[in-house]
């Protein structure tokens, strides 16, 4: 192989591939980070030049995940930049006003083109009986997350929660910060900011449990919501040819995949910027060992439930206008989250059902709070939660809303529980797999936390020796090609 050529391959590795985007779970990407540590290493006692080193990296990294679309998100970010120096500086009512108008409109303009437009044509072409031919527009990996950042941003500006950023470039460094640009979690400006000012270098400790995470994160995406999908996708192309059985373990699956797959990749997300010396918030916390609907949203995608509240349902009164108010409030903000997740009204129907079920337990917390907490009652109001996130996470997963009725279907009028001998033989790895995630449900608040302290201290050659067991794991267990994350579809 000539030099010339090697270059040549170099350059086309480096290059954006749409059909191959760089998630965390690829091996491209792991072998830039560890080309990146060391640099930014070298560079963390300089602030300014780790931003721009940091800035630089990432930028290019949401090129590899989104090609020329990084462009976007520089725009954005000089938009809301230039407009929060202006708004810091009107002591004017409405003028302060106008800013965030301005800011939150280009912000919502361009998600709303790149994510809705279609979604608005169809229905339109639905209501007028003309024939729908969908615009040529793709969408920006990520759009979703940063959007939610920039916004957040400019509001607390707007509240002096905040001061603007010194420089565009930290600004920038906090919309684009690589770990959390494509699938989050949401972070917050008032939160990250001052971690940017106060750079700080990482202790041993944070550095072996960001690894820890990493790992985690790994196992949980590249292993265990690989696989599950394997059989989940075979079900969910055509389940009116399948049993009720071979259905109900199709949601069950499709439920923890999800899971697996989206809180894997927050835990990648968090570890790498624990060993970089910065902390993203938590996004999830064993979600489907919640009693009602409410936990589970304490639980489910915190930081995204989090930013809803703090942006959305408390500006639109909260519970501080009357019962009726508050349940509306429920529902609009639970179907514009379902909005968020994707252009679709079946998202939409997931976020009506979700914001029905809350009004649903508020309505019935007189009642359900003299009832003693016994632990049948707490096996009861499990199951009925769990039923209810399979029943709506299938709502994600099926291609059309009315195959989510035939799934339903084939599970009430079509179930033999003498299939499960044979399913169980023939998918003996799945269903390890599937207990495996149960069990870990089972376990007490904390735990995977403190199995993460005490990894930390553990000597380098288990470390070594776990880290071999991963790898060796996920290339046993791996499918073909590298899946994307689920969420880089939101």
């Amino acid at each position: 192989m000539t030099i010339s050529t090697l270059w040549a391959n170099i350059l086309e590795k480096l290059a954006y591939d749409p059909q191959s985007p760089m998630i965390f779970s690829s091996g491209t990407f792991w072998a830039l980070f560890l080309i990146f540590m060391p640099i930014y290493a070298l560079l963390k006692r300089s602030r300014m030049k780790m931003i721009v080193y940091v800035v630089a990296f990432s930028l290019y990294f949401y090129y590899k995940s989104s090609g020329v679309f990084f462009l976007l998100i520089v725009a954005t970010s000089i938009i809301d930049y230039l407009l929060s120096l202006v708004l810091a500086r009107r002591e004017k009512e409405w003028q302060r006003k106008l800013c965030v108008l301005l800011s939150v409109a280009v912000s919502l303009s361009v998600l709303g083109y790149f994510k809705y437009a279609n979604l608005l044509v169809e229905s339109w072409s639905y209501l007028v009986g003309s024939n729908f031919q969908p615009l040529d527009i793709i969408l920006p990996v990520g759009i979703s997350f940063y959007t939610f950042q920039s916004i957040s941003y400019i509001v607390d500006v707007y509240r002096r929660r905040i001061e603007p950023t010194d420089s565009w470039l930290e600004y920038i460094f906090f919309l684009s910060f690589f770990p959390a640009l494509v699938a989050g979690p949401i972070v917050r400006a008032d939160h990250f900011l001052p971690q940017i000012k106060d750079n700080r270098i990482p202790e041993r400790s944070e550095v072996w449990m960001g690894f820890w995470l990493i790992l985690l994160g790994v196992v949980k995406k590249a292993l265990l919501a690989d696989y599950i999908a394997q059989y989940n996708d075979i079900i969910f192309t055509t389940p009116e040819t399948y049993t009720g059985f071979e259905n109900l373990m199709a949601m069950l699956g499709y439920t923890m995949q999800i899971y697996c797959d989206f809180s894997g990749y927050s835990d990648m997300a968090i570890g790498i910027a624990m060993i970089m010396g910065y902390r993203l918030p938590q996004n999830f916390n064993l979600p489907y060992k919640s009693l009602n609907v409410t936990e589970f949203w304490h639980r489910w995608h915190i930081s995204l439930s989090s930013w809803l509240r703090d942006y959305l349902y408390i500006p639109l009164g909260g519970n501080r206008r009357g019962k009726v108010r508050t349940y509306f409030n429920n529902l609009v903000t639970m179907l514009i989250g379902g909005l968020w997740h994707g252009a679709s009204w079946k998202f939409v129907a997931w976020g009506g059902f979700h914001g029905v079920a809350l009004i649903v337990h508020k309505m019935s917390l007189p009642l359900l709070n003299r009832i003693p907490n016994t632990r049948l009652v707490k096996l009861v109001s499990w199951l009925l939660t769990v039923s209810f996130a399979i029943f709506t996470m299938t709502i994600f997963r099926v291609n059309v809303l009315g195959d989510l009725w035939v799934m339903l279907h084939n599970v009430f009028t079509n179930f033999h529980l003498d299939y499960l001998p044979v399913f169980v033989d023939v998918r003996l790895t799945w269903c390890i797999f599937m207990l495996i995630l149960i069990i870990s449900h089972a376990m007490p608040d904390g735990w995977w936390q403190r199995l993460g302290e005490r990894f930390a201290v553990m000597p380098w050659v288990v470390k070594l020796l776990i880290f071999v067991v991963v790898v060796q794991l996920v290339l046993q267990f791996r499918s073909e090609d590298v899946a994307p994350f689920i969420y880089f579809q939101f």
